[in-house]
């Protein structure tokens, strides 16, 4: 039996962090939107196929399996072994269209389609409630993956509120060729001990009640960004180029580097992604958008 699942890239609209636990983890509050743009997985039982075996079309993690070390694909196997005491066979084949490294989540969107594609295959009826739960023990984006859509996320990232769906806002996201370490951002950030402008999560909240995407796009904001953008002045020369090419505001997501820049029509967004690509075609970017709509899962 073959299950497929989809696992969709995220940008953060927002991104505020409001403290820091003795653990060293942060307390965040972000507002989270999933795009069209994803990772595609398969799920295969069957008598001849014994223990775990992942199979990736990325050179990069194929390298990291050659070094012996655990994805959160693989994470999140073990994971659901654990919880429900079973052992599992499966091959899982994972095709890479979100670029690794690069504040969308991608690892944690293929954790997150990993633990709902094996609670179908082996039909363990975990809640998506459960999911969550469990989920936050690989990485504080699992939560907001497994629910996707557009969420306010608080806490390290487990307690997601969900909002009302926006448009399928045309996006353009761009991820320049190096490599940010998420520890090194977070550790500049908290030694920087100057005052910092916070995002207003509060008004964009209410600006998504009011279904305004115009105050949204004017309200994006990252507190992390002028550390990151501090480091690689890279990333502000592609949020130039964007704005120049029609786009509304282009912003970093996450710890970096990938820029996303809101578009008003999906021909803009298009066009502007292949000026990038002439600009600059060594780095990963897509034309995409908003995603909303939960599509059914088939297998």
């Amino acid at each position: 039996m073959i299950i497929y699942e989809k696992a969709y890239a995220k940008i953060n609209l927002s991104l505020d962090i409001v403290g820091r636990r003795p653990n060293g983890y942060h307390d965040v509050r972000m507002i989270m939107q999933t795009l069209d743009l994803s990772d595609d997985l398969s799920f295969e039982s069957g008598n001849d196929i014994k223990g775990v075996s992942l199979i990736t079309d990325s050179e990069v993690l194929n390298a990291e399996q050659n070094e012996g070390s655990d994805n959160l694909i693989i994470k999140a196997f073990k994971l659901l072994q654990e919880e429900t005491g079973k052992k599992f066979d499966v091959k899982i084949t994972l095709s890479k269209n979100i670029p690794i490294a690069a504040g969308l989540a991608g690892g944690s969107a293929d954790a997150a389609a990993t633990l709902r594609g094996l609670n179908r295959l082996f039909s363990l009826d975990l809640t998506n409630d459960r999911l969550r739960e469990l989920s936050v023990k690989i990485g504080a984006d699992v939560p907001f993956c497994i629910e996707g859509g557009l969420c306010l996320s608080e806490g390290i990232g487990e307690k997601l509120t969900t909002l009302t769906p926006l448009a399928s806002v045309p996006t353009v996201i761009c991820k320049p060729n190096i490599f940010v370490s998420t520890k090194d951002v977070y550790s500049a950030f908290d030694a920087d001990e100057s005052e910092k402008k916070h995002p207003d999560v509060d008004g964009m909240l209410s600006a998504i009640k009011e279904y305004d995407v115009a105050k949204v796009t004017e309200l994006l904001e990252n507190i992390l960004e002028p550390v990151t953008k501090a480091m690689h002045p890279v990333i502000g020369e592609i949020e130039e180029k964007l704005v120049s090419l029609n786009a509304n505001k282009a912003i970093m997501s996450g710890s970096g580097p990938t820029v996303y820049a809101l578009f008003n029509s999906e021909k803009e967004a298009e066009t502007a992604a292949d000026m990038l690509k002439s600009i600059y075609p060594v780095f990963e970017i897509h034309s995409t958008k908003f995603r909303n709509v939960k599509k059914e899962h088939f297998e």
